[in-house]
């Protein structure tokens, strides 16, 4: 039977403002990406975020961005890789004390944003982001876009990697992701989103912007959870992934 994780970027919230609904989203996914206080989330929703995944069984990752809160972690910070891996050290770690404090296990990191974007198509920043969840433990799943030079980084250094495909979101002739800028950028028909992350599964392949079909491989899926409909589409995408006969499953 084909297998998949689907992940969820949550504990976005901070101090008075609440973001996504991830109380009702975790009842839906296997694993959740949790924010490490520098794109968005603080230490309480950290902890609120962790004790909430512990207790439903949701294997939980760290979700480390660019310090960038205005922002959202979605504009590239221009930065060498000794700051990146100090950075990304730094989230990790403070994650990690929460889940300690649980008693659970963290399941893996993946990076946010414009960081996940840059680490895809730039090997020294993938690097830096690889070395840096090597360091801090090296047996936790690096997350990473499919087939991208994080994905790479991460199988050299001896991590376990999960190859992450997006079920909102429209792909390039060259495996990356379409910019944000671009008008093409989300899918907003959840049959047609669907549709996409079922052809990635099942065939391996995904169909990008312009027509090229595009090799991919999907060991996990994420789901966006500051989305106006994220709890509708991600309850839509697990019954379409039943009935296709496709088991959800967290990679740990």
């Amino acid at each position: 039977m084909r297998r998949v994780d689907v992940n969820c970027d949550l504990g976005e919230s901070f101090g008075a403002y609440t973001i996504g609904q991830d109380e009702k989203i975790l009842d839906q996914v296997t694993s959740a990406n949790v924010a490490c206080g520098f794109h968005a989330g603080d230490h309480n929703v950290m902890a609120k975020t962790v004790k909430m995944a512990a207790a439903k069984g949701v294997k939980i990752g760290a979700h480390p961005g660019f310090p960038d809160l205005l922002g959202f972690g979605r504009r590239l910070i221009e930065t060498n890789p000794e700051d990146i891996y100090n950075f990304v050290v730094y989230q990790i770690s403070a994650l990690k004390g929460f889940c300690d404090i649980e008693g659970v296990r963290m399941q893996h990191v993946k990076p946010h944003g414009a960081l996940f974007n840059l680490a895809a198509t730039d090997g020294a920043v993938a690097e830096a982001i690889a070395k840096a969840v090597y360091d801090v433990d090296r047996n936790l799943v690096l997350f990473g876009l499919s087939c991208s030079e994080l994905i790479k980084a991460g199988t050299n250094i001896g991590l376990r990697v999960a190859n992450e495909v997006f079920a909102d979101r429209t792909y390039q002739a060259n495996g990356t992701l379409t910019p944000r800028t671009h008008e093409h950028a989300l899918i907003h028909d959840v049959r047609l989103a669907i549709e996409q992350v079922v052809m990635m599964i099942k065939s391996g392949k995904v169909r990008a912007v312009d027509g090229t079909i595009v090799p991919i491989q999907a060991d996990t899926i994420c789901v966006h959870g500051d989305g106006e409909k994220a709890l509708e589409f991600t309850q839509e995408l697990r019954r379409a992934l039943q009935v296709e006969g496709i088991s959800i499953r967290s990679i740990l």
